[in-house]
């Protein structure tokens, strides 16, 4: 059974491999197909496509036959299209835009089929399990379609179940795309900077945990979570609930939300709503997911985002999510306010934090080109300045220079394009920016809370203290191995003294330093919170503390002036 099993699979990814080949044929790249057929069998393999198939395809551009490649080869490829739209970096704007159309709606499974997932999942009949099941969806798509349900306790549940065997179908076509990928990198050498099997690589992570609803109820539920938490009185985001117990890998139950879809607009009019208010409420919820939250709802299309009747804006559709660590936040805010002070050198500081220090082959360009975009953002009209843009032209410079900033950069800057283009059908004279300032001024002060300072510089100061204890300990242990012979040590050294000297030295310094630091903050947030006792309403203990600080900062400027010659 085994070697009949062997064979089988063997056979499918060959014929899964052949398709994709015919297809490429069937849309004119026999040039690459050429490349990707080592066994000389491309005339036959275009024998096999009738003619008039492949006369229809030429009449497309080369962007759309690449679009088309991707909707006949299914919904890896579908996914896989999705995926590049948001890499700018890796393929060409009009790529970009072609892969941007690709949808993935199709016919529903049969009903008993859908009908059989479920039960298997959730190891029961439908019967048992819910109070009434719906078995034609009202969703349809590649991966997953949706029914209605509603549970023994009258709620009512949209419950997403995937399609069978779409795990195999989605295995077997990363298995033709890492062919795809090797066989490139072996025939095109200049390939290799693209990296093709990296890409392939990050599209099997990507799409493995979209096909994986247990992920997906996690993004739900962090995002569910964040609204809830978020007390303060401009929170107008809503998230549908999970419902755990019904939920697996491959079935997902959320609550379920009726509302207006946003861009419905005669709809919400109708029903007496305030597209303004709208437009405003969807702009502040994006901004909060962004520099509050850090995690981001990165596919705000219009099917995405509901109106409830409290004119709240309910978000759907958790496959593409983006976070951002805490440090990245407070980047993106700096970004924004540097932009906005027409400072340069901060901005090519900032693009190269986000680069992880990347080298800049061309300093003098690079400055120029920043300098060009400052000077333009200025003279453009008023509500030409939204985030979007700023973000989509330095992208374009950002790729110009080699700069590589992460994955999050474009999902944010796609994102925030989708978003804006509803806002603006909502309302075209909102000024985003002006409700972005604040947000992007707490991301700033977030980085410098006194709190959060004093914590830092305590732990450093406990871990600098540790080390200084332990290290004795470790010299010893390495004299030991030494004398014993389990280390060699061949040292030779003129002047050793002052060397160890001058290490002690700094040492004390950097201590004295850590500890003027922390005595400063703690001053502060003494003096600040009035911990008492008190002279005149002020603490006597942040007093103190100051005065310390001023007499180790003297000893330590002193001890800095004998530099090495007080031995």
């Amino acid at each position: 059974m085994g070697i009949v099993a062997g064979i089988g699979k063997n056979f499918k990814s060959i014929s899964r491999y052949n398709q994709i080949l015919k297809v490429l044929i069937k849309y004119g790249f026999e040039d690459l197909v050429e490349y990707l057929e080592e066994n000389n069998r491309y005339s036959f393999l275009r024998k096999l496509i009738p003619k008039a198939s492949r006369k229809k395809a030429i009449s497309y551009s080369r962007w759309a036959k690449m679009r088309l490649v991707c909707e006949e080869l299914g919904p890896t490829f579908v996914k896989f299209g999705q995926i590049l739209s948001n890499r700018p970096d890796l393929v060409p704007l009009e790529l970009t835009i072609e892969l941007e159309k690709l949808h993935d709606n199709v016919p529903p499974m049969p009903k008993s089929v859908a009908k059989q997932v479920v039960e298997t999942e959730l190891k029961d009949t439908v019967e048992n399990l819910f109070a009434w099941y719906e078995p034609t969806p009202f969703a349809s798509a590649s991966i997953a379609q949706v029914h209605h349900v509603t549970l023994h306790s009258g709620k009512r549940v949209a419950l997403k179940v995937q399609r069978s065997g779409i795990d195999e179908v989605i295995f077997e076509d990363i298995k033709a795309m890492y062919k795809i990928a090797d066989v490139l990198e072996r025939r095109i050498p200049a390939l290799k900077s693209f990296d093709p099997r990296g890409i392939v690589e990050n599209f099997e992570e990507s799409i493995l945990k979209e096909i994986d609803f247990i992920n997906e109820s996690i993004n739900i539920q962090r995002f569910y979570n964040n609204l809830k938490n978020d007390n303060t009185l401009d929170q107008f985001a809503e998230a549908p609930k999970v419902y755990s117990a019904f939920t697996t890998s491959k079935v997902l139950a959320m609550e379920f939300i009726s509302g207006i879809k946003i861009d419905q607009i005669d709809k919400l009019k109708a029903k007496k709503f305030d597209t303004e208010v709208l437009a405003r409420r969807l702009t502040i919820s994006y901004f909060k997911q962004i520099f509050e939250y850090g995690f981001f709802h990165a596919d705000p299309h219009p099917g995405n985002l509901l109106v409830l009747p409290n004119s709240h804006i309910c978000y759907l559709d958790f496959g593409m999510m983006g976070s951002m660590l805490p440090r990245d936040i407070s980047i993106f805010g700096k970004l924004f306010v540097t932009i906005t002070n027409k400072d340069v050198k901060n901005i090519i500081k900032i693009l190269q934090q986000l680069s992880n220090n990347a080298p800049i082959s061309n300093m003098r360009d690079l400055e120029f080109d920043i300098n060009e975009f400052v000077e333009k953002y200025y003279v453009r009209e008023i509500h030409e300045n939204e985030m979007s843009t700023i973000l989509l032209e330095l992208k374009d410079i950002i790729i110009a220079h080699g700069l590589k900033v992460p994955t999050y950069f474009f999902l944010f800057a796609r994102s925030l394009v989708t978003v804006e283009g509803v806002i603006n059908k909502l309302d075209t004279k909102l000024e985003q920016f002006e409700i972005a300032k604040p947000y992007l001024r707490t991301s700033l002060t977030k980085k410098y809370n006194l709190i959060k300072m004093g914590k830092k510089v305590a732990n450093s100061v406990v871990e600098l203290t540790d080390y200084i204890e332990e290290f004795p300990l470790d010299l010893k242990n390495a004299i030991r191995k030494i004398n014993s012979g389990q280390i060699k040590v061949d040292l030779t050294h003129a002047g050793i003294d002052p060397m160890v000297h001058t290490i002690q030295r700094i040492t004390k310094q950097i201590i004295t330093a850590f500890l003027m630091v922390a005595l400063i903050i703690g001053a502060s947030l003494f003096i600040i919170f009035e911990i008492q006792p008190l002279w005149k309403d002020i603490s006597i203990l942040g007093i103190s503390s100051f005065v310390l600080a001023v007499v180790l900062g003297f000893g330590m400027m002193s001890n800095i002036r004998k530099g090495d010659y007080d031995y």
